[in-house]
This record gives structure tokens, C-alpha cells and sequence, in this order.
């Protein structure tokens, strides 16, 4: 061959179509965004970059990002036995929100999605269900039970993040002073009661039982709603 002789142009590849995504990879990628990063660091885009395809591959699957976290949600209750439930409607319900409280404790990412709104995972239906049949048999009215269940839920997803921001803080203390440290002696006039046991405040509040909190708001609950429903006057 000459050196004048040109080589033959290179064939160009053809694009064809994007390779078949496996949809347990695809929610197994999401899962590992989100518990390493955040759920703000997911999106169809990056996921897809993760799996070699594209975008468009995906919503083959999902419609959505929202549908794609609702995929990385379910299941997820389901890897933890039920636990066996006492008989007494009040017991098991106490029994059911400590339950509750435990398993999301254990998986802190999945409160990033639930903070979102009403994202859940169908698997965990089966604790709503349980606390409502359980106030209800503790003798509140169903608007009653479905307000112990939004407070008992409050107290879970809100004692769980307040505990992951603790746990943040310590793993990498701020420069700033928040509270309580930023309480000094020169607050005591304005805030005595603060002053006088903030040193001591991160020791009591730390300093109790999630099972002993669940209880006493329990035992508000079915107290306030049964004397309401008897005609009783609020005490």
C-alpha cells in the first residue's frame, strides 16, 4: 500500500436500541443513591447513568421519579417479622408503634422519602391498620383513631430525624453554637429556667425510653377520647 492510498473510513457504529434494563438493578441502584447520598441526589438521569442507559430507558419502567421511590419503598417492612401482638387492644398498640419506631430506625434513609408526603410502602399498611383496629377497640370514635395515629406518627418520624441530626452533629461538630450551648449566663435573667439546666439538658433529654414516651402519649389518647366519648367533660 502507497503512502498516497487513503485507508477506508471507518464504519460508523449503529445507535440501535438502549440494552434491556433489569428493573431489580434499577431499584437496587436507587436505594444505594439515596441511602449514601440523599434522595435529593436521585434522578432519573443519574440512575440511568449508573445502570449505562439513558433517561428514556427508565420511564419504560416508572413514569416518574416519584414512582421510582415508591419502588425503592416497597418491600422494604417486609424484611422485618411481624411481631407477635399481645391481645389487649392497648398493649398492641403500643406494641405496633414501638415496632414502627424500630424498623425505621434502622433504615434512616427511608425517612428522607417519606418526608416528601404521601410516598409509602403498601407493605407497611398492615401498622396503620393495627393502630387504627386498636384505638378503635380502646373505645375512640374513628376520627379520634385516625388523630392517634397522626399523633403517634408524629412523635416516630419527628423523635427519628431529631435523633439522625444529633448523631450528624456529632459525627462532625458545628463551629457555630446551637442550642443549648448557646445559652450562657448572661441569658439568666431573661431565661433562668434554660440557664439553670441547659449543661445538663442533652443528659435528660437523651435520658429516656422510646417504649415510656409512646406510652404516655397513648395513655393521653385513649384517656382525652374515651372521657369525650362518654360525655365527660375534658379534664
Amino acid at each position: 500500500m502507497s503512502g498516497t492510498e487513503k485507508e477506508p473510513p471507518a464504519k460508523k457504529r449503529s445507535v440501535g436500541r438502549p440494552r434491556r434494563l433489569d428493573p431489580d438493578a434499577m431499584v437496587a441502584t436507587a436505594r444505594r443513591i439515596i441511602e449514601e447520598e440523599g434522595v435529593g441526589a436521585l434522578s432519573m438521569r443519574r440512575v440511568a447513568k449508573e445502570l449505562g442507559s439513558t433517561p428514556m430507558a427508565l420511564y419504560h419502567y416508572v413514569k416518574d421519579k416519584d414512582e421510582l421511590l415508591m419502588l425503592t419503598l416497597s418491600g422494604t417492612a417486609a424484611a422485618f417479622p411481624r411481631p407477635e401482638l399481645p391481645a389487649d387492644p392497648r398493649a398492641r398498640l403500643l406494641a405496633v408503634s414501638v415496632h414502627m419506631h424500630d424498623i425505621l430506625g434502622r433504615m434512616p434513609w427511608v425517612l428522607d422519602i417519606l418526608a416528601l408526603g404521601e410516598l409509602t410502602d403498601r407493605n407497611a399498611l398492615w401498622m396503620v391498620e393495627e393502630i387504627i383496629g386498636s384505638a378503635l377497640d380502646c373505645g375512640l370514635s374513628p376520627a379520634r383513631s385516625v388523630r392517634a395515629y397522626r399523633t403517634i406518627w408524629s412523635y416516630v418520624y419527628g423523635d427519628l430525624v431529631f435523633r439522625r441530626a444529633a448523631a450528624r452533629r456529632a459525627e462532625n461538630p458545628p463551629s457555630t453554637r446551637y442550642f443549648p450551648e448557646m445559652v450562657t449566663a448572661e441569658d439568666a435573667d431573661t431565661l433562668p429556667r434554660l440557664t439553670a439546666i441547659k449543661d445538663r439538658w442533652r443528659e435528660y433529654a437523651a435520658d429516656y425510653e422510646v417504649a415510656d414516651e409512646l406510652d404516655a402519649i397513648i395513655e393521653g389518647l385513649i384517656s382525652r377520647g374515651t372521657r369525650s366519648a362518654s360525655g365527660a367533660p375534658p379534664g
